[in-house]
């Protein structure tokens, strides 16, 4: 009966504008380079009756915006005091994989987290979540997540609003779905209920003046269509990874889960008069989690989707009641941001293919798993090795019946083109994460591996929508430096551990290490043009001081292997006749 009553609310909103409106949450700031964030389970009154159960980083719900300046030197600690193992993802942030937060870097229960790392993005809107492996979904759901505002002397240099809470207004939307005792269900299409810095049907008052929104798709699948009602005209200035050359003058901002952008909107003249922040859904064709239809053809079921008045509608998500200007307001749009510099195609060093694809094809895929270039994740596989400083061109195209946002650990990506053409203005810029189109479609996007090798911690990329995350739809990277690499290093390290055979007939080496105490971990085997052609992390459970391993598959020549033991890591030549 309670999540009827709350369908039919939501129905009530969604069609003749019903409301009961809530204050505005605005999360807490952070602003030192000591950084301590406690995970912690509690309870939040989301809906009348019953509380529900909740996870947050230092409260309840949520976490602090964390305010930091490029070139500082953070030291975080995080404490995991949630009875179960997670981990913290920097969520667009240029950090070592050490310092990432992916899956393999977990947080026990009672555990602390101790990253340090110098801040190297440019300002920007990002933020932080949990990344565990199969566990996102839940984690993230039930509430742990925050964003953080980076800003850069060439952002200071700009005429913007910068007032915390008052013309600088930081937006979380997200969608939940509660069962019938008011707790949140995870890897669920049923996400009736929308909340923007976790509250339900949210107002907030904003100043007669240009005001910044920084927009943050927090949600587990859904996609948004932004737009002020009215068709107001407002300005983008900023993507994912930094202010935009120049403000794009918009009507409709498309954010799927994990983007984020700022805008700005002139509201002077307005006093006394509400705005409504809305999501245009509508206007989404098939093949889009928040269409009308999620698959490409129309008829696709998609189990708990439907009846959902969210789906195929036009909504409100934030009203803004305008009230008198500050003291010091910002009162003009600017005509330049700051210089965008992509790179170039022309410079790429190596283009990659990205297949995504159902697990099981047909009329029924949705309800199924989704996976990149035929596998599913595999935490003990590495899928792409990339030599530091490349320059590389990922190209994805979908052949699944839905679309799914990309999202790449590490780097930001500069989008070349969307099935064959120019990508539209909101998404022209540094990005991490965009909209891949269903049924075939293709995106091309232009980055470079700079800054941070680690040849055994990797960076992970995945679809976003959490759901087809820990559904397996995500693969592993690792970046490796080769320089410094050269022949007499490498044969000097013979008595390191014994290769055998050497010269290979082209079936199998064994690696044998004289530390009897010591177990191999990891292989990787290059070229003589310094090109990894395979790395292999081994699973746990194979640890050992020998371990042998495939040649077949290469061309006869010489080659380097590199292995990875839990002391050292060990170089040596070998032919392949």
């Amino acid at each position: 009966m309670i999540k009827n009553t709350i369908f039919i609310y939501a129905l009530l909103i969604v069609q003749f504008g019903v409301s009961q409106n809530n204050p505005l949450i605005i999360p807490p700031t952070i602003e030192t380079t000591n950084i301590n964030l406690n995970l912690q389970n509690s309870t939040h009154q989301f809906l009348p009756g019953q509380i529900t159960a909740t996870m947050g980083a230092n409260g309840s719900i949520l976490g602090p915006t964390l305010i930091v300046n490029q070139g500082d030197n953070l030291d975080i600690n995080v404490t995991n005091n949630l009875g179960q193992t997670t981990t913290i993802h920097w969520h667009g942030m240029h950090v070592s994989a050490a310092n990432d937060g992916g899956p393999h870097t977990t947080i026990a229960p009672g555990a602390t987290w101790n990253p340090q790392f110098t801040v190297l993005d440019k300002a920007a809107t990002y933020w932080y979540h949990p990344h565990l492996h199969e566990f996102t979904d839940e984690h993230v759901s039930k509430g742990i997540a925050g964003l953080i505002i980076v800003k850069d002397t060439e952002e200071a240099a700009l005429n913007l609003p910068r007032t915390y809470g008052v013309d600088d207004i930081p937006l979380v939307v997200q969608t939940k779905d509660f069962d019938a005792n008011n707790q949140i269900v995870n890897h669920s299409n049923a996400d009736d209920v929308l909340l923007v810095n976790a509250t339900i049907n949210p107002e907030t008052d904003v100043p007669a003046q240009v005001v910044r929104f920084r927009l943050l798709n927090g949600s587990s699948q859904r996609v948004f269509n932004f737009g002020f009602s009215g068709n107001k005209t407002f300005y983008q200035i900023a993507t994912d990874g930094g202010l935009k050359s120049a403000p794009a003058a918009l009507t409709r901002l498309q954010l799927a889960p994990g983007e984020r952008s700022e805008i700005l909107v002139d509201l002077q003249g307005m006093q006394g008069q509400t705005l409504q922040l809305m999501s245009y859904a509508s206007e989404f064709g098939n093949g889009i989690y928040g269409a009308t239809a999620p698959g490409m053809n129309g008829g696709m079921p998609l189990d708990n989707y439907n009846p959902n008045p969210m789906n195929g509608a036009d909504f409100n998500v934030l009203q803004l009641n305008i009230v008198a200007q500050t003291s010091t307001p910002v009162t003009t749009i600017p005509s330049a941001l700051v210089t965008v510099t992509p790179y170039l195609e022309a410079n790429a060093d190596q283009t990659r293919n990205l297949q995504f694809n159902p697990v099981a094809g047909g009329f029924n895929q949705l309800n199924g798993d989704f996976i990149i270039n035929g596998v599913s994740m595999d935490m003990n596989t590495i899928n792409i090795t990339i030599p530091l400083n490349n320059t590389e061109i990922w190209s994805i195209q979908n052949g699944s019946a839905i679309s799914h946002p990309l999202h790449i650990h590490d780097i930001q990506y500069y989008i070349l083109d969307i099935n064959g053409n120019p990508p539209p203005p909101a998404a022209q810029g540094w990005k991490d994460t965009y909209l891949v189109p269903a049924g075939q479609g293709t995106m091309r996007v232009i980055t470079k591996f700079t800054d941070f090798a680690d040849d055994t911690v990797p960076y992970m990329y995945h679809c976003h929508m959490l759901t087809h995350e820990d559904g397996g739809m995500m693969g592993q990277f690792v970046v490796t430096d080769l320089l410094g690499v050269d022949d007499n290093e490498l044969i000097n390290t013979a008595n390191g551990f014994t290769l055998y055979p050497n010269p290979s007939q082209g079936t199998y080496i064994t690696a044998a290490l004289n530390d009897k105490t010591d177990k191999i971990r990891g292989y990787a085997i290059i070229n003589t043009l310094g090109q990894i052609v395979n790395y292999h992390k081994i699973h746990e459970n194979e640890w050992s001081n020998m371990y042998s391993f495939p040649v077949f598959e290469y061309s006869t020549g010489t080659y380097f292997v590199r292995i990875f033991t839990a002391k050292t890591i060990y170089k040596k030549k070998f032919n392949i006749n």
